[in-house]
């Protein structure tokens, strides 16, 4: 099929617009195995989707037909291939509303233009649900027709496996299961025969002509009508202030109660205990994608997550006990698999450099938290290397021994002296411009002594001389990252 896959999605656009497109570009993934191309000709841009799990694009095609001809805003489906492998849609363009919120959240702002677009995508949202979710064929949803116990059991499972367990979170597993066991019988009591997107999120509404579209709702099925706002409104990444928050889950209701009656003590009781499952089952897929995968799309969101579950630890009271996932769920900010993506806030308006020492030989680079894509990695392992030496095996570059050794080598000081060299005039001209992250790395063939060493060498450096916020970490050795604010009296 891998060959084919460009020829069909041609195929397809010839069979639409009557001729061969003059462009195929493939789009970058994202969570998923789907491929997406651009088509370019005719006048118009299509889009090419290649999926080989035929289940889940039967159920993707017939739910976009539905809807819209229910009047939703859903991509149109011009054509399918006749393996069902392939299908081209609609072109909505780039941007997604979580383009837009990022945008703002990375300047502390929320603006009124942006709480329309989530108010719009909360009217979108209730439409699919309720009047339109009617007439939706259940039988076509993977894996399951409706989000049922079973489904959260999955979901909680997905949580254990791929968050506690990856990131080496200790937990009794008996007592995890029965508190998973009182919490799905909870759940269970909320209204479950309404569409459920499933997967409603920033990124899956993309902003057409100043309006929300929604894509990606192929995992729909039955569900309660709190999962998807819960989705939308704890989207981790997105960050959205509590305070906002409050207000669309205000704003929801009231648009909600135009098609249904709705007990609001009772709805938003229900509501934050299926945020607690959604945001368990995220920190599952972060765990999973980022942590298993090493996709730094997910790890740039486990910070935001960490956040959302000490917002849940602070501030909901759930009608039922769950003393052990309670008690596991303080533990992660600290656990030593995720302690390293839990970070102070950042001093606002500050530039935050980010300097880390890895391991060559067995973690590598580091990802980019930031989504900044990254900045400098230098390699160390020209220099002599002191961990050849017995009495300096054991030690690391925070060493006396060590650092005495290092020092008195010419080619260290002139590494760090080219590194500065390098740095310094970036860091001038991100402070001029406002930018607010820089990456620099070190990298050494065990992570140990010169990559510490340089590490800490820029790290004071800039502390001495520019008004940074600097984050230090050194990512083999696992010991707990420093964070040093901005000194004022420093010039840049």
């Amino acid at each position: 099929m891998e060959q084919d896959i460009p020829h069909l999605i041609r195929s397809l656009y010839l069979q639409v617009r009557g001729k061969a497109p003059d462009q195929l570009k493939e789009l970058p993934q994202s969570g998923s195995d789907r491929r997406y191309f651009r088509l370019s000709g005719a006048g118009d841009d299509l889009i090419g989707a290649a999926n080989a799990d035929v289940r889940e694009n039967r159920a993707f095609i017939a739910f976009a037909r539905h809807f819209r001809e229910q009047g939703v805003n859903v991509p149109e489906v011009y054509a399918v291939s006749a393996d069902e492998t392939c299908y081209l849609l609609q072109d909505l363009g780039n941007e997604s509303l979580m383009d837009r919120v990022s945008a703002e959240r990375r300047e502390g702002r929320f603006s009124p233009e942006i709480k329309a677009l989530y108010q719009a995508s909360l009217r979108g949202l209730i439409q699919m649900q309720i009047p339109a979710g009617k007439g939706i064929d259940y039988s076509l949803c993977i894996p399951r027709d409706r989000f049922d116990r079973q489904s959260m059991a999955w979901d909680l499972q997905y949580f254990k496996y791929y968050c506690l367990k990856l990131a080496k979170i200790p937990f009794d597993e008996q007592l995890l299961e029965d508190d998973f066991d009182r919490l799905c019988d909870y759940l269970g009591q909320a209204p479950a025969d309404y569409f459920m997107f499933r997967d409603f999120q920033a990124r899956n509404i993309l902003i057409h002509q100043g309006e929300p579209w929604f894509i990606d709702f192929q995992g729909g099925r039955r569900g309660p009508l709190q999962y998807d706002l819960a989705s939308l409104l704890f989207q981790a990444k997105a960050d959205i202030p509590q305070e906002i928050r409050e207000e669309l889950l205000g704003y929801y209701l009231d648009q909600l109660e135009k098609y249904v009656t709705v007990d609001r003590r009772q709805f938003r009781e229900q509501f934050y205990g299926i945020t607690l499952i959604r945001v368990l089952q995220t920190l599952g897929a972060y765990g999973f994608r980022g942590l298993f995968e090493r996709k730094g799309h997910f790890i740039q969101s486990i910070p935001y997550a960490l956040n959302n579950v000490a917002w849940i630890l602070a501030n909901v009271e759930l009608p039922v006990r769950l003393p052990h996932l309670w008690q596991v769920l303080k533990s992660l900010p600290q656990a030593e698999g995720l302690a390293k993506y839990h970070r102070p806030a950042q001093s606002k308006g500050s530039l935050r450099v980010t300097i880390q020492s890895f391991s060559y030989k067995t973690t590598g680079a580091p990802l980019d938290l930031s989504g900044n894509g990254g900045g400098f990695v230098f390699d160390c392992r020209a220099l002599h290397n002191p961990g050849r030496y017995a009495q300096y095996r054991d030690l690391t570059g925070r060493d006396p021994e060590v650092i005495d050794f290092l020092e008195k080598e010419a080619e260290v000081s002139e590494f760090l002296q080219a590194v500065s060299q390098s740095v310094e005039p970036v860091v001038k001209r991100y402070l001029e411009r406002g930018f607010d992250h820089l990456m620099v790395s070190f990298g050494c063939t065990g992570g140990q002594h010169r990559s510490v060493y340089c590490a800490d060498q820029l790290a004071d450096f800039l502390r001495k001389n520019f008004p940074v916020d600097i984050w230090l970490e050194h990512v083999e050795r696992g010991w707990p990252g420093q964070h040093f604010t901005p000194q004022t009296e420093a010039n840049p």
